[in-house]
């Protein structure tokens, strides 16, 4: 309960701190950018990258979630709050991801663009699960993360009219480089039906299962909020002994502990499972490395998978 409260002062805080800001000065509407650039803020990076690729040297874009943050439980900072008021575009994934932001996002825009880019997506193109809540790892499907990210550009083209062309000659040719991806990703994973079976920490994979026909299975539900039970996994070795699944994967935004107790478990039992290796979920990687950007993470996601998966078995 003591924390509850503590969120819930956080958040008024935040939303008072907002609230002077555009009182106090007026500009705060305006177009606030450096050097003649758009000033974008987006949550995750898988948002802030391709439009940094987009946008070129007409944008600037900072992601507030870095490296092996977890959006499910991230909670804005007030220097978080300075950025927001600053920018002139602000794009978040929504569904549901970024829970503990929504009433800011609500708040700021009362001022400026804000778009839930997730919730662009047509309602019968989600995912949800046994619950019926909705899955919000839409980037792992690249034809519906293209969707999510036109609807950010179109707002960026809306934006600033003059620069229209150039975000649409870029976008097109960012969009050619995503359709290759997915041809490569397709043709790595025509792995055996048996194999097909990707075992992780949380439940952020079913737009990839569905997109390359794998059977997904994640220790926590959607959100890492969710607890874990000795029962959750119990199951889960209890699928890798019926399938025979060779490798588990950890993801860089949540603790390793559940996939070990997995490995842990399945080794009693005399399964011999091995960790494939670390995918990205939740967060890309470090900037200024490939898994850096959103083609790279998926990249290495894809391969990742389909080297534990085949262990070495052409």
């Amino acid at each position: 309960m003591g924390e509850l409260i503590k969120k819930s002062f956080l958040t008024v805080f935040l939303l008072f701190s907002l609230f002077l800001a555009s009182c106090s000065d007026s500009s705060s509407i305006q177009p606030s950018s450096n050097e003649g650039k758009i000033k974008i803020v987006t949550t995750i990076a898988q948002i802030g990258d391709p439009l940094s690729v987009i946008g070129g040297d007409r944008v600037e874009v900072e992601s507030l979630m870095g490296p092996s943050v977890d959006p499910h439980l991230y909670n804005a900072t007030h220097s978080d709050i300075t950025t927001i008021e600053k920018a002139d575009l602000i794009f978040y994934n929504g569904l549901n991801l970024e829970a503990n932001m929504v009433e800011i996002f609500n708040e700021i825009g009362k001022t400026k663009p804000v778009l839930a880019v997730g919730e662009t997506i047509p309602e019968n193109l989600l995912l949800y699960d046994e619950e019926n809540n909705i899955d919000p790892h839409l980037w792992f499907d690249i034809d519906l993360w293209k969707q999510a990210i036109e609807a950010a550009v179109e707002e960026l083209k809306e934006y600033a009219p003059d620069e229209a062309e150039f975000f649409e000659e870029n976008k097109q040719a960012y969009f050619a480089e995503l359709d290759e991806l997915k041809k490569e990703a397709e043709k790595l994973l025509e792995i055996p039906e048996s194999k097909r079976i990707l075992v992780t920490a949380h439940d952020a994979f079913g737009y990839f299962g569905n997109a390359y026909d794998m059977k997904v299975v994640g220790l926590q539900g959607l959100s890492t909020d969710s607890e874990i039970g000795v029962s959750d996994i119990q199951e889960t070795i209890d699928i890798v002994a019926e399938y025979q699944v060779p490798a588990v994967f950890v993801e860089s935004s949540i603790s390793e502990d559940s996939i070990n107790a997995v490995i842990e478990g399945a080794k009693s039992k005399g399964i011999d499972l091995a960790l494939g290796g670390e995918l990205f979920s939740d967060a890309m990687g470090e900037a200024e490395t490939e898994e850096g950007t959103y083609i790279g993470m998926y990249r290495h996601n894809v391969n990742t998978i389909y080297e534990a998966l085949m262990g070495g078995e052409e």
